[in-house]
């Protein structure tokens, strides 16, 4: 028997009808017919008897069935082990950032690692950003990334890389001849950031709510260069990481101030469950988040 007659019958017991069968394997009635008539022949058996105008499985048919079950499975296994070792592993990997900015230097470094390990794929969760630790614990996500760790002994952070936040502001600003800004400077600017809560926006977090100074105003726009058009408009000012300003600031009439005396620094984390197995490729790509990111 072939390979083919053990599809046929899994096809026409798993469907429960030939109308089904048909449409799975992609045959006509008359080659689905022939073949089954082909498969009984090489038995020297019947495989199916006709009840109530239903194909039941007839003893030697039930002892075929169940044979092609395990072939057809160790067969299928077998094939994913030959890609595997031809085109490397399959899987995905999901993951997020607490902020949109995050995903500004990601998706690059994503391209970079699925050349190499094509068959794995890569999935961003928008719906975890702003809350990833939370989605890990969940098992919503495999990795997050975050600048703002928190204590959990299911959780294990590795060190990414460190960034400055640097102001962006229109060249004819009040700042510009300013060698670093101090939280009070924030007191009568409008401030436009990515999103809302405001806790996790980090000029907030770690600059103007420790000094308790509130913004003129606060402006919510994510998309980035909705911001800096803004920014030229001379209508607020925003703070973001010296590496995703520097695209905006080639002749653009806009110019960036260092925050407080010593900089606004911020170091990211990966984020990753302790105690959950996962495929090799999976730490292979955390290898290679922790080799190639270079945004120091």
């Amino acid at each position: 028997m072939e390979i083919r007659h053990l599809k046929l019958i899994k096809a026409i017991v798993e469907e429960g009808s030939i109308t089904k069968a048909i449409d799975k394997l992609n045959l006509t009635q008359s080659a689905l017919s022939h073949q089954l008539k082909e498969a009984e022949y090489q038995l020297g058996t019947k495989i199916f008897d006709r009840v109530n105008k239903k194909l039941v499985l007839t003893r030697a048919g039930e002892k075929l069935y169940h044979i092609s079950n395990e072939i057809l499975d160790k067969l299928s296994e077998t094939e994913n082990q030959i890609k595997q070792l031809i085109y490397g592993e399959f899987g995905e990997i999901r993951i997020s950032t607490e902020c949109y900015s995050g995903y500004h230097w990601l998706p690059s470094l994503m391209k970079q690692f699925h050349a190499i390990y094509p068959n794995v794929e890569l999935k961003i969760v928008m719906e975890a950003t702003h809350y990833p630790l939370q989605k890990l614990l969940e098992n919503d996500i495999d990795i997050a990334i975050t600048s703002d760790p928190v204590k959990n002994d299911k959780i294990e952070y590795i060190e990414l890389f460190q960034d400055e936040m640097l102001a962006l502001i229109p060249e004819g600003h009040e700042w510009k001849k300013k060698k670093y800004i101090a939280a009070e400077d924030f007191a009568d600017q409008n401030l436009i950031i990515h999103s809302l809560p405001l806790e996790t926006v980090t000029v907030h977090q770690f600059l103007l709510q420790p000094a308790k100074i509130s913004p003129k105003k606060i402006i919510v726009l994510p998309l980035t260069e909705a911001a800096v058009e803004m920014v030229k408009a001379d209508m607020g000012i925003i703070v973001m990481a010296k590496w995703a300003l520097k695209p905006y600031l080639k002749n653009t009439g806009l110019k960036t101030v260092k925050i407080g005396k010593t900089g606004l620094k911020r170091k990211h984390f990966l984020a990753i469950l302790k105690h959950k197995k996962q495929a090799d490729f999976f730490y292979q790509f955390v290898e290679f988040l922790q080799r190639e990111i270079q945004l120091k």
